[in-house]
């Protein structure tokens, strides 16, 4: 027998949008040469390895390139999946161990709900590269920002976060796990024009991942950005990308919650040599 896999759209309802991830629960712990191997092969954004423990979960993410701290979409995948094969009852908090420390996820109706720190960005300077890499105006940027992970860029409008061809070689030397695009959701005439309240764009060249679906990890870091900005604790995240994703963020203290739908869009099993 092989090793059995689920493959999940996560943060869509929708079968083909939102971020696909490769959840694998395994009998025993493995490598990480190994999962690192399997990850490669199976070529989605990430590829989350959970093995059963005592108190939930240990749960570890990889990209096809690295292992990764913090990652939203496939926890949100892993939790869909205990949900759906009966390994946790419906009303059974979902409780993972990882490098970023534990992480909890609730269902709530059709809505999974995850527990996760708050990453909020502070001011820096521009790196050097980054305008060219993002190809964006000097003129359209409102503010830049870093967190423990990523650089976080608000630009003038939607419209430009849409519309960003990034030269992906010259994003490759900041030194960060990715960008964060970001702006206002659609505004006209004062009025907020669309269901959510701002978009991004998120852009891993460095972890082997050019341009992520939609990154829950990175909403650590909007959360409390746009809550502040807003003045509001509450709001809908639009992540813009081609599949594109829908993310419900709360700010809570050091904890934001990050509220996302998932959909299991394949069954396997690897075969293993």
């Amino acid at each position: 027998m092989g090793q059995k896999f689920v493959q999940v759209d996560a943060f869509t309802p929708v079968p083909f949008l939102g971020n696909p991830a490769a959840v694998y629960v395994l009998d025993a712990s493995r490598s990480a040469d190994w999962m690192q191997a399997v990850a490669r092969e199976m070529n989605l954004a990430e590829t989350a390895f959970l093995t059963r423990q005592e108190d939930g979960f240990n749960l570890r993410w990889f990209t096809p390139a690295v292992e990764v701290d913090l990652c939203g979409h496939a926890t949100l995948a892993s939790a869909h999946v205990l949900w759906a094969s009966g390994q946790l009852q419906a009303n059974e908090q979902a409780r993972f161990h990882t490098r970023s420390g534990l992480l909890t996820a609730v269902r709530k109706g059709d809505w999974i709900e995850m527990d996760f720190p708050a990453t909020p960005p502070a001011a820096v300077s521009m790196p050097v590269g980054l305008l060219q890499g993002l190809g964006v105006e000097a003129a359209d940027v409102i503010y830049v920002g870093k967190d423990q992970f990523d650089y976080l860029v608000e630009v003038a409008s939607e419209e430009i976060v849409r519309g960003i061809q990034p030269d992906f070689e010259q994003l490759l030397a900041i030194d960060a796990r990715g960008i964060i695009v970001t702006s206002r959701a659609l505004i006209a005439d004062e009025v907020q024009s669309s269901s959510y309240d701002f978009v991004s764009r998120f852009f891993g060249p460095r972890v082997g991942v050019n341009e992520d679906p939609v990154t829950g990890s990175a909403h650590c870091a909007l959360a409390p950005y746009w809550c502040s900005k807003l003045e509001r604790d509450s709001l809908v995240g639009y992540q813009a990308s081609l599949r594109g994703g829908i993310v419900r963020v709360h700010r809570n203290g050091e904890r934001v919650q990050l509220g996302g739908q998932a959909v299991t869009v394949l069954h396997g099993e690897l075969v293993e040599g």
